[in-house]
């Protein structure tokens, strides 16, 4: 017998709601998409069994809340063929490459910021009205605003910037808003959640700034270089929205009055700031989760994996410029994960109560 892959935790309201009606595609109300980069490939059959074959049995309105990968996949969720579209999104992340000058490691952030921005227009060209114009699907992507000292990227001020910003972090999550803002470009409709908990600005997302908005959200700093001054927006340097938000453990409880947030995740943790990573103490649940339900592998199937865990950025350097190396071990993870996604399905079919655990 196969090693079981899928685990569910849920926050107080999703499962007294689930314990009552069990769990039906017209529930959903949020679908999240967090930061993690290449650990995002292990959700990609779930994206095609949720948004491929569950939530078309249903027509309400669901908002899709992404930054980084998170915000490339929820974009990807809007398009009219999405199952390809998610298909491509597999192959082109696991593909990607990038070329080194002599006597580096790693590839400059000019470059991979070049490439990055040309793989967006390639795979949305044409397509950015099936996204801002979906009838059913509320895109809201989140990106990182720099403020003071970080309003334009600096060789000498960001780094000093985001020392600051680690220090203020680590007193008080909410102080980090003197030196990064959370800027969320939406498709429409509200934001389906409250903002009280960190400084936060809402962007109208258009044809003229969906590009930068996205390549934004996906720019990690001293990785990719960030995208200034993003049309419809406050003037500024906008980072990668993973470091606001790094997980997306956002206040959902209190906006939303109806329906739940079921969170396709890499771990049961939704650590709420980048910078949090290692402050243990923010790791846990809060009320903001009550009304969530988190889809995420078992800690002892991601051992199975290659290497022995989820993909991550860690394995450009460990494959350095054996592209085929990556590559097969990257694709032989993204299948594995189809077992997520087939345990899914079977459970909603015959919802097992015992199978949900607290989040």
């Amino acid at each position: 017998m196969a090693m079981p892959a899928l685990r569910l935790y849920a926050g107080p309201k999703a499962r007294a709601h689930i314990e009552r009606h069990g769990l039906r595609a017209q529930d959903v109300g949020v679908v999240p998409g967090a930061a993690g980069g290449p650990k995002g490939l292990i959700l990609g059959p779930l994206d095609r069994f949720i948004f491929g074959e569950w939530l078309t049995q249903s027509s309400q309105p669901v908002h899709l809340v992404g930054a980084s990968i998170g915000a490339w996949r929820m974009a990807t969720a809007c398009l009219d063929e999405a199952v390809t579209a998610f298909e491509r999104l597999e192959r082109d992340y696991i593909a990607q490459d990038y070329e080194l000058l002599p006597g580096r490691k790693t590839p400059t952030a000019a470059h991979v910021s070049e490439r990055f921005g040309q793989n967006l227009e390639s795979f949305y060209g044409g397509r950015i009205s099936q996204v801002l114009a979906n009838r059913r699907y509320r895109l809201h992507i989140l990106t990182s605003r720099g403020r003071h000292l970080m309003r334009r990227e600096h060789g000498f001020t960001t780094p000093l910037g985001y020392l600051g910003a680690f220090v203020t972090n680590s007193v008080h999550r909410k102080a980090m808003g003197a030196w990064l803002e959370r800027v969320v470009f939406s498709s429409g409709g509200e934001l389906p959640f409250a903002t009280s908990d960190y400084r936060t600005r809402r962007v109208a997302l258009h044809d003229d700034n969906f590009y930068a908005a996205l390549q934004a959200s996906c720019s990690i700093p001293f990785v990719l270089n960030a995208i200034h001054d993003i049309p419809g927006a406050p003037r500024g340097a906008y980072w990668d929205g993973g470091i606001t938000d790094y997980h997306l453990h956002l206040n959902y409880n209190a906006a939303m009055t109806q329906g739940l947030v079921v969170y396709p995740h890499f771990q049961k943790s939704v650590v709420p700031g980048w910078l949090d990573k290692g402050l243990k103490w923010r790791h846990g649940s809060t009320h903001f989760l009550d009304n969530t339900l988190v889809l995420a592998p078992d800690p002892q199937w991601v051992k199975s994996l290659p290497n022995g865990k989820l993909p991550d950025r860690t394995d450009f350097t460990r494959y350095g410029t054996d592209l085929q190396s990556r590559v097969k071990a990257w694709t032989q993870a993204a299948s594995a994960s189809r077992q997520l996604a087939d345990e899914f399905g079977q459970w909603l079919a015959r919802p097992d109560l015992s199978r949900i655990e607290t989040l």
